[in-house]
This record gives C-alpha cells, structure tokens and sequence, in this order.
C-alpha cells in the first residue's frame, strides 16, 4: 500500500502558503461574518475506458484550490480560484466585503473529530499503469468467454484520491483524505437478432487492491451477464395501479430521490418540500424507518468530517413512520435553530457547501421476503433501476425499471422491459406494506446531483412491499 506521509504538503508547498498563515488570513478575512470557512483542496483522479476489445481511453489530471465563503444572516459570500496562495485568498476575500456586517458572535465551531472511515492510501499509486489495462482487458476476454451471445463488453476503471482542509476564522482546522474507487462492467447479448443490455458496478472509499480480487471483477462479469440474458427473454411490460415487490440494495435509489432530496435542510427552511413544516408527523407507514448515515466505514457516500468539518453520524430522519428530523449542513442548520448533522457538502472547492445526502437507506423490517412474494397475487418483482426524475415539491417521481418480472400468485414470471414506477415519495411511504429482514446497502456507484454539483452518495433498503403503485408499461 502506497501511504502518503505529509498528504498536507499538497496544499502547503512552493512557499505559497503555510498552516499558520492560512489560519492568520480566514481570520481576517471573515471577521465580519457569522460563519465560513477557508476550504483547500488537492484532488488526482485517472479513469480508463476499454470497449470493443480495446483501450479506448486513458485520463489522468491532478487540480488544486480554494473555496472562501463568508456567511453573514442568509447571506452567503463565495469565491474560489485554483491557485492556493495568500495573494488569491486575500483577493477572493473582496468579495465577502459585500456582506452585511454580522450583528452576532461568530458560530461555534464543530467538535473535533479524529475518526478515520478510510485508508490514508493513494489508490492510483498501488497498481502499476500496464496492470490496470490487463485487467480491463482480462475483464473484457472473460466476459466474451462466459457466453456466445455476447457480443459487445465495455469496462470501466476509475480512482481518485483527494486531501481536504477546513480552516476557520475562530482558529478550528481539520483535514481529510478521501480515496475513491469504481469498477464497471456493461455487457450487450444478442440472440436471434435481439440485443440487451445488462450492467454491474461496484466501488468505495478503498483501494484498488480489493477490485483486483478475481472473485469481486468475475461478479461484476456475472451480475451483468445475467442481466443481459434476463432481459432477451423479456415481453412488454403490463400498465396499471398494481402491486411491487421492490428489490434489497440499489433500488434504495428510488428512496434516495423520491423521498431523500425533500429531506435536505434547504428546501424545507425554504417551505419548498412536500416534507416542510412536517416533524412529529406520519409521512409512512409503520415500520419504515429511514436515515442518512455518513459515519459507515468504505462507503462510497461516508466522510470522516463533511466539507465543513462537521463530524458526519447517523441521522434519524424517519422513524417507525413518524418525521424525526431533516439532513442539516451549518447554515441552514443555525437558521432553523438546531444542530447541524454533517451533510454539509460540495463537489470541489469551487462550489459552497450544501445539505447533501451521504448513504441514506431503509432501516431492515421483521417480514421473509419470501413470504412477501407470496403476498403478490398480480404484480411484478422490481429487483434493479436505471435513472430516475423527482419533483421536490410535490416529491412526484418516475423511475425506469433495468430488471424487472411478472409476478403472479406469488410466483416470479417472465421478464418485462420497459417497466416504469411512477408516483409520488410521501404517498408511496404509506403504501408500503411489508418490510424484509433483507435490508443491503448498494456496492457503490452513487453518484447524487444537486444545484449543479455532484457528489458520491450511497443508497440501501430491504425488499419493499408496496401496494397501488403505478406501473407505467408497453404492452398493448
């Protein structure tokens, strides 16, 4: 394993900048304000893409820089360059003279936190460049050598390793180094002039050593065969209110949309969510108990401090169907009276923080899932998703089915495609009636989109049984 000694050296080097002056300058910078931070930030990330038998692409960047927020009352002051120097804070911290004068002391800041969820290792420098393509390739020859009918495999491979550090105005310092993994494996199968698709992927905050296992890549070649081969046998998905037995694992997504965005501080300070103004109700059925949990060690969604050195933890958003609480980053935490919960979030230090869901899922229920098959007397079985949509304000969603199946007297049947469940998160939570002891977190390819930034985000639940779901279908 590649340890990185000093990762600090990243953002502290040439003479440009150093620990105490950083300190010395947000200080300055935001004396005016009620809260802000100083966020340095050094990221290398490379990706390699193999399709069609080949290498088709190789990237490798490395960037540096700063974000320098102020916050005074609602008002937010943010500026950024990727040069991290004392001149360019000092030129970012212009900006911030725009801002009321705050009228109160400075905001507390977080606890210190010396937890790791993760390695201090750099992924990228464990396997040699050629290995990475041998195993793109090993990958790509395997999956054509499972079955005749594949005919198309693309693999992908990416890392990135990244150092943080929140530096604030009353002297408080943390850092973080965060390594990022992800495996794909897409293959397309075709028979009889037919072609499917299936698709596998997995990855966390680890190195690439676990990835390289034959057992974990040779799963992905199987997970995403199956899928491929499932859906030549499927027929035209059936239309209408019906029942589904939704799948353990990734299809948290739809939870993670339809219900988790409208669970985020902003939108209900603002009385924009179907969720506003809503703590102490029930908004699901008895028995459903959602939360968002940073603190999970290798999750692709956990932090060890969010990007506003808030130690990230479990937060009990819904509990036995009741609304407990919302996911809270600093500033909307403070204007809204409580505690914020580490889901301070940002895509780089280009971007100002925002309440942002870390691995949010659906806590396990006592039912087999085998006896919530047999509940479903005319239905379909939804065991994976694709991409999805959601309103937050009135928390309606669609969502398209990647893997789907008729289920009729409790017995799983053919195949379907082009299967999508619509509705609306609130409604479906009181729809929801069975819960199985089955509850899997997704193998992490989260990738969460908000405001414009993105972010790693993981998502879980155990089988769901739901009852008057819209099906959206191509059957005639």
């Amino acid at each position: 394993m590649t340890l990185i000694t000093d990762p600090r050296r990243f953002l502290y080097h040439d003479g440009q900048l150093d620990p105490d002056t950083a300190r010395r300058v947000t200080a300055q910078m935001l004396s005016n304000c009620d809260d802000g931070e100083l966020y340095l930030q050094y990221r290398a990330s490379e990706s390699f893409g193999f399709d069609d038998g080949r290498l088709k692409t190789a990237d490798y960047s490395t960037d540096a820089g700063f974000g320098l927020r102020g916050v005074s009352g609602e008002m937010t002051g943010f500026a950024h360059a990727n040069e991290i120097s004392e001149a360019a804070i000092r030129r970012a911290g212009e900006t911030l003279t725009l801002l009321d004068p705050s009228k109160g002391a400075m905001t507390a800041a977080p606890r210190q936190n010396n937890r790791h969820l993760y390695t201090d290792g750099d992924p990228m420098g464990l396997i040699p460049f050629a290995d990475k393509v041998a195993l793109c390739q090993q990958i790509d020859a395997a999956a054509r050598a499972r079955d005749p009918r594949v005919v198309q495999v693309t693999v992908a491979l990416s890392a990135s390793w990244s150092v943080v550090e929140i530096v604030r105005a009353d002297g408080f310092v943390a850092h973080d180094v965060r390594p990022l993994v992800r495996l794909n494996v897409s293959i397309v199968a075709e028979e009889n002039g037919r072609r499917e698709s299936g698709y596998h992927g997995l990855g966390g905050r680890y190195l690439y050593d676990k990835l390289f296992e034959p057992a974990t890549w040779n799963r992905c070649i199987d997970e995403a065969l199956a899928q491929a081969l499932v859906n030549l046998q499927s027929v035209d998905a059936p239309a209408g209110e019906m029942t589904v037995l939704v799948g353990p694992g990734w299809p948290g997504v739809l939870l993670h949309e339809a219900v988790g965005h409208g669970l985020e501080g902003d939108f209900n300070r603002k009385g924009t969510s179907v969720f506003s103004g809503r703590i102490g109700e029930r908004v699901g059925a008895p028995g459903v108990t959602v939360v968002d949990n940073g603190a999970l060690e290798a999750r692709r969604g956990s932090l060890s401090i969010d990007d506003e050195g808030t130690p990230t933890g479990e937060t009990v958003l819904i509990e036995d169907g009741i609304l407990k609480g919302y996911m809270q980053d600093r500033l909307n935490a403070r204007l809204m009276g409580v505690e914020p919960t580490g889901n301070g979030r940002r895509e780089s230090y280009a971007h100002a923080p925002m309440p942002r869901m870390t691995n949010t899922y659906m806590k396990d229920g006592q039912d087999d899932p085998a006896e919530l098959l047999s509940r479903v007397k005319n239905g379909i079985f939804a065991k994976s998703f694709g991409g999805g949509q959601v309103d937050i304000v009135s928390g309606k969603f669609v969502f398209t089915c990647t893997e789907a199946y008729l289920v009729k007297d409790g017995k799983i049947g053919a195949p379907v495609k082009g299967a999508t469940l619509i509705g609306d998160g609130p409604t479906v939570l009181t729809k929801v009636t069975g819960i199985g002891n089955d509850m899997a977190l997704d193998e992490g390819v989260g990738i969460c989109g908000k405001g414009g930034q993105s972010v790693p985000a993981g998502v879980g639940q155990p089988t769901l049984l739901v009852e008057g779901l819209t099906v959206g279908g191509t059957a005639a």
